[in-house]
């Protein structure tokens, strides 16, 4: 199932700003000082990486001064986009979103609308799936700071998930006019392609890749995104080119290898896009890669395998989203890996809950649209995947599911169009 984090490309270039401001003008402290939140180790070939190398010295740095000095507002900052740099780079959100939360809150005890912290805290509730609550907290940053892209970013993220498009791309129009840079450009990309226009997405993701740093995380995120646009409109050639770039760029890039995983699918190499998936898993955390390391072991026949793999991941996730101190919202996620292990009733519960949460959003009405197709009420999926299709995309997987849909509801014409 394809993830909306788009918005996680947001950070990359002003962490490096805020953390370097701070870092160059302090002496080096030993890591040994790390204190509550330290620093999780890298997984593969980043763990001994210049980069890493930095962080690390960085974090030092930043931990000894917020210990010792509690009105240093600017560390405590720089020190939660750090964290927060932390959970992309290796998939663990809970524990670095705690702990980017907590300096986040200490700055805002002090200075209610101070602007940076309730940016980013906006940016851990959309992190976190909590899109009402990071849209009300990122409007009251844009109150404070009207010109800013960053937030304008955030407001384009928000009313994405929250399914008000219209408010989305008037806001992705104010952010790429006072900052075109990779993060708008990546926006107006998702944004186009959401509305059928794929040219166009491919368009803006290049210019997004082109206006990154080759090898940081942000770009070749940003690469692995064109190459799945690539993907999606069938040129596998240039999908699989911009895969083995981001590979050369940030070597062991999980999600580059994952793309190389979906290449090998497409090719019906099912073997060999377990080994990818097998590969990227042991980089990072993240449900998705796991539950396409499924869909690849039943394709390759290997259904046990598969199995065990989605009843893993629905025990692990069912303990995340009633865990008491889990702080996401993993409802859509949940219901999928339901669908995927044929319990419906289940799937259903976790769809509406979250269709509950954001109607108008066009992911949650099609997987509540494909959950009662699988159930055979065909009637009452038509409703949902009406909505599902009102930005007119042209994503494939969708387009078939409505044709089988309006197939099973006597729109045998509509259907056939869509097919």
């Amino acid at each position: 199932m394809k993830h909306r984090y788009f918005f996680q490309a947001a950070i990359a270039l002003l962490v490096i700003v805020l953390i370097l401001s701070i870092a160059k003008n302090q002496k080096h402290h030993s890591h040994n000082d790390a204190g509550f939140y330290p620093l999780k180790e890298r997984s593969g070939a980043m763990a001994q990486s210049d980069e890493t190398k930095q962080v690390k010295k960085q974090f030092g740095d930043l931990m000894k001064i917020v210990r010792t000095n509690e009105d240093d507002t600017k560390s405590r900052i720089a020190l939660a986009t750090l964290y927060i740099q932390e959970a992309r780079v290796t998939g663990q959100h809970g524990y670095y979103e705690k702990a980017a939360l907590k300096y986040l809150e200490e700055v805002l005890a002090k200075e209610p609308k101070h602007f940076e912290a309730l940016t980013f805290k906006a940016l851990v509730n959309l992190s976190q799936h909590h899109f009402a609550e990071g849209l009300a907290i990122a409007e009251k940053a844009r109150a404070n700071n009207p010109d800013n892209a960053f937030v304008h970013g955030l407001l384009v993220d928000a009313n994405v998930e929250l399914g008000n498009y219209a408010r989305a791309i008037d806001e992705a129009e104010k952010m790429i006019s006072l900052r075109p840079d990779i993060r708008s450009y990546s926006r107006i990309s998702y944004l186009r392609e959401i509305h059928g226009d794929y040219p166009g997405a491919i368009e803006a993701m290049k210019l997004a890749v082109d206006a990154g740093m080759p090898g940081d995380e942000a770009t070749e995120w940003t690469r692995v995104q064109l190459g799945k646009l690539y993907e999606t409109t069938a040129d596998l050639k240039n999908a699989e080119m911009h895969y083995e770039i981001a590979l050369q760029k940030r070597p062991g890039y999980a999600y580059a290898i994952v793309g190389q995983g979906r290449i090998a699918m497409a090719n019906k190499d099912y073997a060999k896009a377990i080994q990818y998936f097998e590969q990227a898993d042991a980089l990072i955390d993240d449900h998705s890669i796991k539950e396409a390391m499924a869909d690849a072991y039943e394709l390759n026949g290997q259904k046990e395998k598969a199995d065990a793999i989605i009843q893993s991941l629905i025990k692990e996730m069912s303990h995340e989203a009633n865990h008491e101190n889990s702080h996401h919202h993993i409802g859509l996620e949940l219901a999928n890996v339901y669908l995927k292990a044929g319990d419906y009733d289940e799937a259903l519960h976790h769809a509406i809950a979250e269709y509950n949460r954001r109607p108008s959003n066009i992911d949650v009405n099609e997987m509540a649209a494909w959950i009662y197709y699988n159930k055979k009420e065909y009637e009452k999926a038509l409703p949902y995947i009406e909505a599902a299709m009102k930005t007119n995309s042209k994503n494939p997987v969708l387009l078939s599911r409505a044709a089988l849909i309006f197939a099973k509801t006597g729109d045998t014409a509509k259907a056939k169009s869509l097919l």
